[in-house]
């Protein structure tokens, strides 16, 4: 398994309306997408673009709102009223070697490999065996995916 490129930082939000003019107002971000809900997993979403080397994508900011008391993101939300980060996402070119590649090391693996917001299989890696962070591996997008619309 070789680890691709950072696609985004989870951040977790109370809000996605006040945290997009947040990321607008405060820090001039322009290309930010239009909030989606993934029902199936309880959340809203939109992607903030970054601005990558010569005209480029950079990474990406996932913002992440629960769509109610039931999403496994509330009682995260409960810790941290403001919002904050939730976890960091790494490309990996084949998602099922990677998901080998994590079990043969021993790595604690939650829920089964399914679908996330830009479309491509995901799944995600304890924190307690990331260093603390909650990781996000994300099967590289094919064509323009990778991006909001």
């Amino acid at each position: 398994m070789k680890l691709g490129r950072l696609n985004h930082i989870g951040v977790a939000t109370p809000s996605i309306a006040d945290s997009i003019a947040h990321y607008r107002d405060t820090l001039g971000a322009t290309a930010i997408s239009d909030p989606f809900d993934m029902a199936e997993q309880g959340v809203k979403v939109c992607f903030v673009d970054t601005p990558g080397e010569n005209g480029t994508h950079g990474t990406q900011i996932e913002l992440i709102e629960p769509l109610g008391p039931n999403s496994p993101i509330a009682k995260f939300i409960q810790q941290n009223p403001a919002g904050a980060q939730h976890h960091v996402c790494y490309e990996v070119e084949d998602i099922e070697d990677a998901r080998k590649w994590f079990e043969e090391l021993g790595k604690r693996i939650l829920g089964p490999t399914r679908i996330g917001a830009h479309g491509t299989p995901i799944f995600f890696l304890h924190p307690k065996d990331m260093m603390g962070q909650l990781t996000e591996i994300m099967e590289t997008p094919k064509g323009d995916s990778h991006w909001s619309n």
